[in-house]
């Protein structure tokens, strides 16, 4: 009988809890499994069951890296004071740790990474590589030239650089992404299930809102500065919170790329104050949300307003990325 019931229970969408011995039948896991699927169905208790109609297949990652440039238009030293190679180093290495265990969990999804390389210097880039040699990366050199036509003169080389690279990434994602598309920058840390919990979140929670989002990986101090008022939603694995500004490190979807790629443009023409202003434009008619707590770190100052988020333990992450 108990059989039948499980069968006719899942027959109508619903699966069975056993709270008494903290069991799912229907599912044949512990409460604390992961009860979900991906492009199938999210469960978080006790919230019951999303369907997912905002099904991931596809993740392009593209990665602005510069070896060279410790802190781009600021002469402050990062958390640690390490040279940047070594920032560059381990982000690199924690986003192929969080490839590996989302790839782990979902075999079917497709990830394909491009790293965009400002001009590192031979020795650092044969770092690099030899860090990426079995991966699914591809490094590809910034074209200065292409874009010195039609990005604005500006007071230094590396603003110009900066510009170049963003805008370089933007048409790369315009023209190789299908599904999502993250923009990442060379100086953030990545939990190892940073991008498991981005995506099963993304599926959750644009299921439920019935629309494409914009994500931000990490949880910065600038949130908490303006006693700004924001939304609270539920992912697969934390809370996230809505925002109204990020900086150039965040994923959204190839159909919101093309919708607002002028904003996107505009934003690496010349430099705005804030540099994201036509970014954040897009937030005030899109959702944008980023974890509580943080999957990502920003590896700046320590005093900085745009870096380290609250929480986290810095030098275990950083160790433990090495």
């Amino acid at each position: 009988m108990k059989k039948i019931f499980i069968k006719i229970a899942r027959l109508f969408g619903y699966e069975i809890i056993d709270q008494n011995n903290f069991v799912s039948p229907s599912l044949n896991k512990e409460l604390n499994d992961d009860l979900s699927i991906i492009n199938e169905r999210s469960i978080v208790l006790p919230l019951g069951n999303v369907d997912i109609t905002k099904k991931v297949q596809s993740l392009l990652i593209i990665l602005r890296m510069n070896t060279e440039v410790e802190i781009w238009d600021q002469k402050k030293k990062r958390l640690f004071e390490q040279p940047k190679i070594e920032y560059s180093m381990r982000s690199i290495n924690s986003l192929i740790k969080s490839i590996k265990f989302c790839k782990n969990k979902y075999p079917h999804l497709s990830i394909k990474t491009i790293v965009i390389d400002d001009n590192s210097k031979k020795e650092n880039l044969y770092k690099i590589k030899d860090l990426i040699q079995n991966e699914n990366f591809e490094i590809i050199s910034l074209d200065h030239e292409k874009y010195k036509s039609i990005i604005k003169k500006q007071k230094s080389t590396e603003t110009f650089s900066n510009l170049a690279s963003l805008l370089q990434s933007f048409e790369i994602g315009k023209n190789q992404g299908d599904d999502l598309i993250f923009f990442i920058e060379d100086d953030y840390i990545h939990y190892e299930t940073m991008l498991e919990e981005m995506i099963s979140s993304y599926e959750r929670i644009a299921s439920q809102l019935k629309k494409d989002l914009i994500m931000c990986p990490s949880d910065y101090p600038y949130l908490y500065m303006n006693n700004e008022k924001t939304n609270i939603l539920i992912g697969s694995r934390r809370h996230w919170r809505t925002i109204n500004k990020t900086l150039c490190t965040f994923m959204l979807s190839k159909d919101l790329l093309n919708k607002y790629w002028e904003n996107l443009y505009k934003t690496c023409i010349d430099r705005h104050e804030p540099f994201e202003k036509y970014i954040n434009e897009i937030y005030l008619s899109e959702v944008c949300i980023s974890p509580l707590k943080s999957l990502s770190l920003h590896l700046t100052n320590i005093n900085s307003s745009y870096g380290l988020s609250p929480f986290i333990d810095y030098k275990k992450i950083w160790e433990t990325n090495k």
